[in-house]
């Protein structure tokens, strides 16, 4: 039977907790239902909303919080996880003013009518408990979360602005005249960083303000540094659109940094990179000061560099050659053998070691084949076909060994063969790479029936997930 590669994409919302719980030294506290008062400069990690108490959110207040009404940027993360991002950018949180809200509960896998109902709840709550600037809200995402926080802009006019991280609107949406700016973001190991690339470049026909960033990473959150630019392009947003006065302090430091940035990597003959700067530069300072003048030149005089059109056309012909070599694994997915993909694994892992921009395709091709043989397992295991589940996961450990989802799918296997043991040893291993669904695991049918040290296994789980 053909194999039908699929992604699920959408979140969920499921918990029962009445309490808010807050994390202090690693340790999670039960406390009050949350009314009035509201800790600043710390995160809440479960707040549980007043309309629907299965549905609950993490929480950051930045320390200026109280000076004016500030704008909100909320998170929606693939694994359920609210106060990863949380952690990652409260730093920024501060630095902007921001309060950020993470969907605890928002996970791959379910559909638009229970986005919507997730959106629902969650701004409303948002909305009644603190004052906020409704005029300045805000949408960010990762992976499957950056296609609900495009969803949620598509279908809310209040949100003025989205950061797509590792993808990017919805499937079936083509790049129009959104109200909204976007903000496409992706690691250069990032298996879906072309179509990132292609979405935000097909942006250039629209009116809608739109800009790129790019990191040294994998298919994960943007590192801090990245996202501290993307809040930046919010901040100039809404200078541009005279919600904020103009900060022309803001500007000018900006301005200075990646002016320099834009002559280091000339003079380094990273002329794609000093394109893409001058290009994100145009961008986010279009109708809010007259350096956009500088920008344009600069890029005109890259343009018409001989040795930028020769990198334009190898870049052209890596990604063109991806393409080609995803194709081939299609197929292989049908009928390659373990000596296929065992050689193909070990090559892409010696060329991706590279720093080059082969190594950097070579680490999306690994990436795209360890989504691959998530979805393939995934379906594998739904389908209880426990011999092709065992075969996939094996390739998916092979391909990702780092991956949580690997060892959890594989402690699912060798519990539906009744080796308690392996099953142990697998949730182990998913718990110190990044497992921390302790429901989920309890509730594994398959782990039920065993005899399995759960406390032991939750020890070892990480407590920031």
């Amino acid at each position: 039977m053909p194999i039908r590669f699929f992604i699920a994409l959408f979140g969920i919302i499921s918990c029962t907790d009445l309490h808010s719980k807050e994390k202090v030294d690693g340790a999670v506290h039960v406390i009050a239902p949350i009314k009035d008062t509201l800790p600043k400069g710390k995160i809440i990690s479960n707040v549980v909303c007043t309309s629907d108490t299965i549905q609950s959110y993490a929480l950051y207040i930045p320390v200026t919080y109280g000076k004016q009404r500030p704008p909100v940027v909320f998170f929606f993360d693939p694994h359920a996880a609210g106060a990863l991002p949380l952690n990652k950018y409260k730093i920024l949180a501060d630095k902007y003013g921001f309060i950020l809200v993470g969907s605890n509960n928002s996970k791959n896998g379910n559909d638009f009518s229970i986005a919507q109902n997730i959106w629902n709840t969650l701004s409303a709550d948002v909305i009644s408990r603190i004052s906020i600037d409704t005029t300045r809200m805000y949408a960010c995402g990762f992976s499957g979360g950056a296609k609900v926080a495009g969803y949620i802009a598509l279908s809310d006019s209040r949100i003025k602005g989205v950061i797509a991280n590792s993808a990017a609107l919805p499937d079936g949406v083509t790049p129009g005249n959104f109200g909204f700016s976007f903000t496409g973001i992706a690691g250069t190991g990032d298996m879906n960083m072309t179509n990132v690339i292609s979405f935000v470049n097909a942006l250039d026909k629209t009116t809608t303000h739109h800009r790129l960033l790019l990191f040294n990473g994998k298919h994960e959150w943007a590192a801090q540094a990245t996202m501290n630019m993307a809040f930046a392009g919010l901040q100039l947003d809404a200078m541009r659109s005279k919600q904020i006065a103009v900060n022309n302090e803001f500007i000018s430091d900006l301005v200075i940094k990646e002016k320099r940035t834009i002559e280091d990597d000339i003079s380094d003959n990273k002329l794609l990179e000093a394109d893409a700067t001058c290009k994100l530069l145009i961008s986010l300072l279009d109708g809010v000061s007259d350096e956009t003048a500088f920008f344009k030149t600069k890029d005109l005089l890259i343009l018409s560099n001989p040795l930028y059109q020769q990198q334009a056309t190898s870049q052209h012909l890596l990604f063109t050659q991806e393409e080609n070599i995803k194709s081939r694994y299609n197929e292989a997915f049908q009928n390659g053998d373990v000596n296929y993909w065992t050689t193909t694994i070990q090559e892409l892992n010696k060329k991706a070691a590279a720093s080059t921009d082969e190594g950097a395709m070579n680490k999306r091709l690994l990436a795209y084949l360890s989504l691959a043989f998530y979805s393939i397992s995934n379906q594998m295991i739904n389908a209880n076909k426990n011999a092709e589940a065992q075969y996939f996961v094996s390739l998916y450990k092979m391909a990702d060994p780092t991956n949580s989802d690997a060892w959890y799918f594989s402690a699912i296997v060798n519990a539906r063969n009744g080796n308690s043991k392996a099953t142990e040893d697998d949730l182990i291993k998913a718990a110190e790479y990044g497992f921390a669904d302790k429901q989920r695991m309890r509730q594994q049918a398959e782990f039920r029936s065993l005899s399995l040290d759960f406390d032991a296994i939750e020890k070892k789980m990480h407590a920031d997930q």
